[in-house]
C-alpha cells in the first residue's frame, strides 16, 4: 500500500456520503488523482457504500478501504465488503491483529510514543497519528521522527493544500484529509464540481511537495 500511493501518498476520508453518490465520487477523485478513499464505518449503510465504491473506484485505480473502524465486528462487516485496507481512530490490539492475520493493510490511530511502538509492534502498516493538529502539528511529527525512523507515519487532523508541505517534509510518510474538501453538505447536493476543485489544490500542493 505504501508503495503504490508513494508518488500521491494521500487518504481521502468519506464520512456520511449519501448512497447513490458513489459513482460521482470515484469519477471526481480519478479526474483530480486521488489514489485511496476509506469510507468510515460509522457512515450510514457503510458497508453498501463500500461496495459500490470499489466496484466504482476498481477500474480506475483507486483503492477503497474503511475507516473509523474501532470493533471486530466492523472489521469483518468492512472486510466482507471489500475494504482493501483498514484504518482506526486508535490503537486496538484485537483489531490491528486481525487485520495483519488478514493480511490487509491496517493503519490504527496513535498520539503518544508509546502508542506509536506499541501500533508498530502490533502490525501496523503505518501508524496514524491524529489529531495532528491538537498537538503540535508537523512538529510533532519531526520530533516523532528522532526516535521512530523506522515506523511509517500518517498525518492526520487538520491537514491541509496550506500547511501539507510542512507535513510531508517533517516526515510524514501519507496524509489524510476529510470533511475539508468532502464536505457533507456538498456530497448531498451533489457539488463535485468544487469537491474536484478543492481536491486539486490539495494534490497540486502535494505535487509540489514531493518534487
Amino acid at each position: 500500500m505504501l508503495n503504490f500511493l508513494k508518488d500521491i501518498p494521500v487518504i481521502g476520508i468519506l464520512r456520511d456520503i449519501p448512497e447513490g453518490e458513489e459513482m460521482a465520487c470515484a469519477n471526481t477523485a480519478s479526474k483530480a488523482g486521488l489514489k485511496a478513499i476509506e469510507v468510515t464505518m460509522n457512515t450510514a449503510n457503510a458497508t453498501f457504500i463500500i461496495e459500490r465504491l470499489k466496484a466504482a473506484c476498481s477500474p480506475l485505480g483507486i483503492m477503497v478501504g474503511a475507516g473509523t473502524v474501532r470493533t471486530i465486528q466492523d472489521f469483518d462487516l468492512a472486510k466482507n465488503a471489500g475494504a482493501e485496507f483498514m484504518v482506526a481512530p486508535s490503537t486496538i490490539p484485537a483489531v490491528i491483529q486481525r487485520s495483519v492475520a488478514a493480511n490487509l493493510p491496517m493503519i490504527p490511530g496513535a498520539l503518544s510514543p508509546t502508542e506509536v511502538q506499541t501500533a508498530f509492534e502490533l502490525g501496523a502498516t503505518c501508524v496514524k497519528i491524529f489529531p495532528i493538529n491538537a498537538v503540535g502539528g508537523a512538529s510533532y511529527i519531526r520530533d516523532l521522527r528522532g526516535p521512530f525512523r523506522d515506523v511509517p507515519l500518517l498525518a492526520c487532523g487538520g491537514v491541509s493544500e496550506n500547511n501539507v508541505q510542512d507535513y510531508l517534509e517533517a516526515g510524514a510518510n501519507l496524509v489524510a484529509f476529510g470533511g475539508s474538501i468532502f464536505k457533507p453538505l456538498w456530497m448531498r447536493e451533489h457539488q463535485w464540481n468544487l469537491i474536484e476543485e478543492k481536491l486539486k489544490i490539495f494534490l497540486t500542493a502535494v505535487k509540489k511537495a514531493k518534487q
